[in-house]
C-alpha cells in the first residue's frame, strides 16, 4: 500500500482509501455490537432474571478477553499476516454471535460473549496496526478519525436497530444481527485489504498471555463481586491480591525478555504515555456510561428499547462531530491543548450530569450527553493518533495492541468499578423495610427487580425509592468521572509534549521525535 524511505517519507498507494473502507466495515461491526448489547441489558435482566453482577459479567467477559488477548493477537498478525488474522477474528466473532443468539441463561451468554471478545481481539489492534504503513503523517490523522468514527457510527446505529429488534423479537436477535454485519466485514477485507506482515516480530509468549488474562480476570472479579460479597470478604481481597501477583509477574517476565511481547519501553515515552492515559480515561468513562444509561433511560425515563437508542444519539452525535474537527484543531494548535480541552469538557459534562434527579426531563439529559460526546471526541481521537505516531513502524502490531489493550483495560475497569459503585450505592440507599426477605433481596439486586417487586406487591413507594437510589448512585459515578477527567487534563497540560512546532515545519513525525527526545532528557 505504501513504501517508506530511509527518511520516513511515505509513498502513497491510491488503493489505500479502498483498503480503509474494508477496515471501516470491520470496525463498524464491532461498534454496532457494543451498543446493541448495552441497550438490551434491561430486557436481559428481566428475561434472564440476571442480577446487576451478572449483567456486568455479560459485558465484561467480552472486554476482559478482548483486553487480555490483543497483545498476542497483534503479534500473530505481524508474523502470519494482518489481513488473514483480521478475517479469522471476524469469523470467530460471527461464531460467538450465533452462540449468543441460541443461549437462554446468563452463564451461557457470558461464555458466548467471551468467544466474541476473542474475535474482537484479533480485529481492532490489527485494523489500527496497518494504518501507519498505509498512510503518511499528513493523512494518518484522517485515517484514525475514520476508523474511530466508524465505531462511533455503529454505536448509535446499534441501539436503534437493537431497539427495533427487542420491540418485535426475542432478545437473542441482538446477537443474530451481527452475523450479516460480520460477513460484510469478512468480504470487504478479502476483496479490498492487501496483506502485510512483519515476520521478525517477537513470538507469542503463552505464559505472558495466561498471566495477563488471569490477572485482569481476577481484578474484574474482585471489583464486580465487592458489592455482593462485601469488600472485606476473603474472595474479594484474595482476588485483588492474586491480580497484583499475576500482573506483577507479567511485568517482571516481560522486562527480562530479550524480545518482550509487552513493549513496556513505549511507556517511557511521554508522547505515548500521556496520550494512552487520556484515551484510557476516555474509554473508562465512556464504557461506564454506556453500561448505566440504558437502565436509567428505560427503567426511570420510561423509554422502550428503540427510544433508548434515540436518546443516546446526542452523545454519539457529539462524539462524531468532535472526532471530525479534532484533526484540524491538532494541526493548528498541537495535540496538548486539544486533548486537555476535551478532558475538561468531559469533566464539565460529568459534573453537570451528576445533578440529574428522578424527575429531570430528557432535555437536561440530552444536554450533558451532547457535551460529553464532544469531550470524548476531542480527547480520544487526537490522543490515539499521537500515540500511534510514537510507535516504531516495525512494532506496529504489538505497539497498537498495547495501546488498545490499555484502553480496553480502562473500559473493563470502568464497567466493573462504576457499575459496582452504582450497585453499592443503590443497595445501601434502597428502602426495603417491611418487605419479605426474598422480595427485599430481589429488589436490591437490580432496579428492574425492584420495579417488578413494586408492581407485584402494589408498592409505588418502593419504585420511587429504587429510582432515587439508582440516580444517587449514578450521580456519584459521574462525580468520580468528572474528577478523574480533570486530574488527567492537568497531567496532560503539564507533561504531554506538543507537536505544533513540527506542524509548522510540515512534518508531524519530526515533532514527535523531538518531543520524545526532550522527554528522555
Amino acid at each position: 500500500m505504501a513504501t517508506v524511505t530511509k527518511r520516513g517519507a511515505v509513498h502513497a498507494d491510491p488503493r489505500r482509501w479502498w483498503a480503509l473502507g474494508a477496515l471501516v466495515a470491520s470496525m463498524l461491526t464491532l461498534g454496532f455490537d457494543l451498543t446493541i448489547l448495552n441497550v438490551a441489558l434491561p430486557t436481559m435482566a428481566a428475561r434472564l432474571e440476571a442480577s446487576t453482577g451478572e449483567l456486568q459479567w455479560i459485558v465484561d467477559s467480552y472486554v476482559v478477553v478482548f483486553a487480555a488477548l490483543m497483545l498476542p493477537a497483534g503479534l500473530l498478525g505481524d508474523r502470519f499476516g494482518r489481513r488473514r488474522m483480521l478475517v479469522v477474528g471476524l469469523c470467530v466473532f460471527l461464531v460467538g454471535s450465533l452462540a449468543g443468539a441460541l443461549t437462554d441463561a446468563p452463564e451461557l451468554v457470558v461464555a458466548a460473549r467471551s468467544v466474541m471478545g476473542l474475535g474482537a481481539a484479533l480485529v481492532i489492534p490489527l485494523g489500527l496496526s496497518v494504518l501507519p504503513s498505509m498512510f503518511g503523517e499528513e493523512e494518518r490523522g484522517k485515517a484514525v478519525a475514520a476508523v474511530t468514527a466508524s465505531m462511533a457510527a455503529g454505536m448509535p446505529l446499534g441501539p436503534l436497530v437493537g431497539g427495533l429488534l427487542l420491540d418485535h423479537y426475542w432478545w437473542g436477535s441482538i446477537f443474530l444481527i451481527n452475523i450479516p454485519m460480520a460477513a460484510v466485514g469478512i468480504a470487504a477485507c478479502l476483496i479490498l485489504l492487501p496483506e502485510s506482515r512483519d515476520p521478525s516480530s517477537p513470538r507469542v509468549d503463552a505464559l505472558s498471555t495466561v498471566l495477563s488474562a488471569s490477572g485482569l480476570g481476577a481484578l474484574v472479579f474482585g471489583i464486580i463481586e465487592g458489592p455482593v460479597r462485601g469488600w472485606s470478604s476473603g474472595w474479594v481481597l484474595g482476588s485483588f491480591a492474586l491480580s497484583v501477583l499475576l500482573l506483577a509477574g507479567l511485568v517482571v517476565r516481560e522486562r527480562r525478555a530479550a524480545r518482550p511481547m509487552l513493549d513496556l519501553a513505549l511507556l517511557g515515552r511521554r508522547v505515548f504515555l500521556f496520550n494512552v492515559l487520556s484515551a484510557t480515561l476516555g474509554t473508562f468513562v465512556f464504557a461506564g456510561l454506556l453500561f448505566l444509561l440504558p437502565t436509567y433511560l428505560q427503567e426511570i425515563g420510561g423509554s422502550d428499547a428503540f427510544g433508548t437508542g434515540l436518546r443516546l444519539m446526542p452523545m454519539m452525535g457529539g462524539l462524531m462531530v468532535s472526532a471530525r474537527v479534532s484533526t484540524s484543531l491538532v494541526r493548528r494548535f498541537g495535540p496538548r491543548p486539544v486533548v486537555a480541552a476535551g478532558l475538561v469538557v468531559l469533566c464539565f459534562a460529568a459534573l453537570l450530569g451528576s445533578r440529574t434527579e428522578p424527575g429531570s426531563g430528557y432535555g437536561f439529559t440530552a444536554t450533558w450527553l451532547t457535551i460529553a460526546g464532544l469531550g470524548f471526541g476531542l480527547a480520544m481521537v487526537p490522543a490515539m493518533d499521537a500515540a500511534l505516531g510514537g510507535i516504531p513502524a516495525d512494532a506496529a502490531g504489538s505497539g497498537s495492541a498495547l495501546l488498545m489493550t490499555l484502553r480496553q483495560v480502562g473500559g473493563a475497569v470502568g464497567i466493573a468499578l462504576l457499575g459496582s459503585l452504582v450497585a453499592d450505592a443503590y443497595a445501601g440507599r434502597l428502602g426495603t423495610t417491611g418487605l419479605p426477605a426474598p422480595a427485599a433481596e430481589a429488589a436490591r439486586e437490580s432496579l428492574s427487580g425492584a420495579h417488578a417487586v413494586a408492581e407485584r406487591l402494589g408498592l409505588p413507594a418502593l419504585a420511587r425509592s429504587a429510582d432515587a437510589a439508582y440516580v444517587d448512585g449514578m450521580s456519584l459515578v459521574l462525580v468520580v468521572c468528572g474528577i478523574a477527567a480533570l486530574v488527567t487534563a492537568l497531567l496532560v497540560a503539564a507533561f504531554l509534549p506538543n507537536a505544533r512546532a513540527a506542524a509548522v515545519r510540515g512534518t508531524v513525525a519530526g515533532g514527535m521525535a523531538a518531543a520524545e527526545a526532550d522527554g528522555r532528557e
